[in-house]
């Protein structure tokens, strides 16, 4: 008895702890975090649904590099798409580009110290971000840099949902074929994706004495589109603030749906005024409890005549909101609890009808690709399942 006593003041204290600490380290993350949305910028865009299309065209951009390579991604991986992007960059390196390469400390925990070696022997400049550092050692393993930002020369950008590994171009026989959003970038709206790598860049690689040198005047594309970087809960004000916008109707896509209390609320209260709304949800989960969290939020909005769809054709993993047919939002984020309050994400946001109407048939392709779920799949007796979503609730914030 006594020892069980010890036990639960030891699991007790760590409860507190834990408690503490994220609580501790997210008010400090609020204090300091920057707001750096940009001003409307015009830019010209490609989409890539397909990995194997993106890693092609990604990686002859790579070796047609002449000056510099700066790249963030999530993900990196210990396979061979991954070795082949690592040779790549140690290749240009010794051509005497520039490469400065940041992965995120937890997302890209495989990549070998092997790897990195190799890396800087070749003279590449490496980093992790976003490291688990003292004093807030549980807030901090939490807060991961979700954004992948791809710049060459200071002409070319990408920016999505892709990171570096096997799945992703469809070699991961139960997430194949995997779907996503990425975007590539050219004129003007590029010198900001530089800045924004740069400012992550900073606060962990090697410093660079005046990050303004690289960047140059482009010129104006012809899509109207604004960067919104985004961590420490920033991003609901801008999720809320989108949605409000909707007259007609709301699609969304995302690989996890886990919306905070606010942006449910606004979700309810837009079907009650007649807005139609679409969402797309996977079929099959890549993680854990990801799909359970989201079943009691998705049955509050069928009760409310949103229309749920869940991709079959492989693994949607895509991140989008569309208002209207004249607004939308592609980028890093996922529409859950830890793309609003923890991680580090950016998002771009376009204006320009002729462009979101593009991207609209690239949405409702998915749709067709698509199931409708229903309340009677959602409420049809299922123990395993009921056990998992019990489980989910209470730790929705950190899945």
């Amino acid at each position: 008895m006594k020892l069980l006593f010890i036990l639960l003041g030891l699991i007790l204290l760590i409860i507190i702890w834990f408690y503490l600490d994220f609580t501790l380290g997210y008010r400090k993350h609020r204090k300091i975090v920057r707001n750096q949305e940009t001003p409307v910028l015009q830019g010209d865009f490609d989409i890539f649904p397909h990995g194997k299309k993106l890693f092609a065209d990604y990686f002859d951009e790579l070796k047609n590099a002449k000056k510099h390579i700066h790249v963030l991604f999530y993900i990196a991986k210990n396979d061979p798409i991954s070795h082949k992007f690592y040779e790549i960059l140690e290749d240009k390196a010794r051509e005497g580009v520039e490469v400065r390469l940041l992965l995120d400390r937890i997302g890209s925990i495989g990549v070998k110290k092997k790897t990195i070696a190799s890396l800087r022997e070749a003279g590449v400049y490496f980093a992790f971000s976003n490291r688990i550092k003292l004093p807030y050692l549980f807030y901090s393993s939490q807060v991961r840099n979700h954004r992948k930002i791809s710049v060459i020369d200071g002409e070319v950008g990408y920016l999505g949902g892709f990171n570096v590994g096997m799945e992703y171009i469809d070699e991961d026989p139960k997430l194949c074929p995997w779907r996503d959003y990425h975007l590539k970038i050219t004129g003007e709206s590029v010198s900001f994706l530089q800045q924004e790598f740069f400012v992550d860049w900073q606060e962990y690689g090697e410093k660079v004495a005046n990050p303004s040198t690289y960047d140059m005047n482009l010129p104006k594309g012809k899509v109207r589109q604004c960067f919104v970087p985004t961590e420490a809960g920033q991003l609901e004000a801008r999720h809320l603030d989108f949605l409000k916008k909707a007259k007609k109707a709301i699609m969304i896509g995302t690989p996890y749906f886990i919306p905070s209390k606010k942006i449910l609320h606004e979700l309810v209260l837009a079907a009650r005024r007649g807005i139609e709304i679409t969402i797309i949800v996977p079929f099959t989960a890549d993680h854990a409890l990801v799909q359970e969290a989201s079943y009691r939020y998705l049955r509050r909005l069928l009760r409310e005549g949103v229309n749920v769809y869940q991709f079959k054709n492989g693994f949607y993993h895509a991140k989008s909101i569309i208002i209207d047919d004249c607004l939308c939002d592609i980028g890093t984020a996922n529409f859950d609890k830890r793309s609003l309050f923890l991680n580090k994400e950016i998002n771009c946001y376009f204006f320009d009808k002729e462009f979101v109407a593009r991207f609209k048939d690239v949405f409702v392709k998915d749709i067709h690709d698509s199931r409708p779920l229903t309340l009677a799949d959602l409420n049809h007796p299922n123990l395993f399942r009921t056990i998992k979503e019990l489980i989910a609730w209470p730790i929705s914030y950190f899945l």
